[in-house]
């Protein structure tokens, strides 16, 4: 049985360089001492760093049961080619690990998708309509945003009130896109659609690129078939 994925739990501010030092002790080229003096350099407190530590455990160096493998590969890809974006793969781990993370990056996607910019009032808003109106989740969505501006997908101008689009990371039709794509399966727990999935508010900071459908046709652990209406469908194979 898989272990159920927390409802919030991402509840730090995580830098990109963090997660990178996480994703590298992942893949042997750095070790635990890296990232915590990594941390040190960058936390006042023992309480605060624990808690960082505590997201990038389940981000990369101790995901679910049933998100090892899916992590495994994330990492090989890394080892692949290093020069890969870092901000896309904790971009997955964080969509795959931590549905309120990607209940966030769905709606930054969908408000910012016509203009390319939004207000954050209007996404604390949509978020309390989802979570309740409390101090906690007003205050881990502001964590989330802060983390998805530090990789890179939005700028946060006017003292954090407007939230901008940046322009998406193209990743031309490589694995990572691949992988990706079921990050965005394993967040929304069905099948999509294959024709919209490259659309997917949730992974708005990056074009998978190439075709979808050859993309996803040879990923292990993914199954495509035709539904009812005679749409191409991609879901995690049973």
């Amino acid at each position: 049985m898989s272990s159920p994925s927390p409802q919030i739990g991402f509840d730090r501010y995580v830098q990109l360089n963090w997660a990178e030092t996480a994703l590298r002790i992942r893949a042997g080229m750095a070790t635990v001492e890296d990232l915590m003096e990594v941390l040190d350099s960058s936390h006042t407190g023992e309480a605060a760093k624990k808690k960082t530590r505590t997201v990038l455990n389940r981000l990369w160096l101790e995901p679910r049961p049933d998100l090892v493998d899916f992590a495994a590969r994330g990492v090989q890809i890394y080892l692949d080619a290093t020069e890969i974006s870092v901000s896309a793969l904790t971009w997955g781990m964080a969509l795959a690990t931590y549905p309120f993370f990607g209940k966030v990056a769905e709606i930054v996607g969908r408000l910012t998708a016509l203009q390319g910019d939004c207000s954050s009032a209007e996404v604390h808003r949509r978020m309390a309509e989802k979570y309740g109106e409390r101090e906690g989740t007003r205050r881990m969505t502001n964590m989330i945003l802060q983390s998805q501006a530090s990789w890179g997908a939005i700028d946060r101008l006017d003292k954090g009130r407007r939230i901008v689009r940046k322009q998406a990371t193209n990743l031309r039709g490589a694995p990572l896109g691949a992988w990706l794509a079921e990050a965005c399966l394993r967040y929304s727990g069905r099948a999509l659609s294959v024709a919209n999935i490259e659309a997917n508010p949730i992974i708005y900071p990056f074009v998978l690129g190439g075709s979808a459908a050859y993309l996803l046709s040879n990923v292990r652990g993914l199954e495509m078939r035709v539904d009812s209406s005679g749409n191409q469908v991609i879901g995690l194979a049973s």
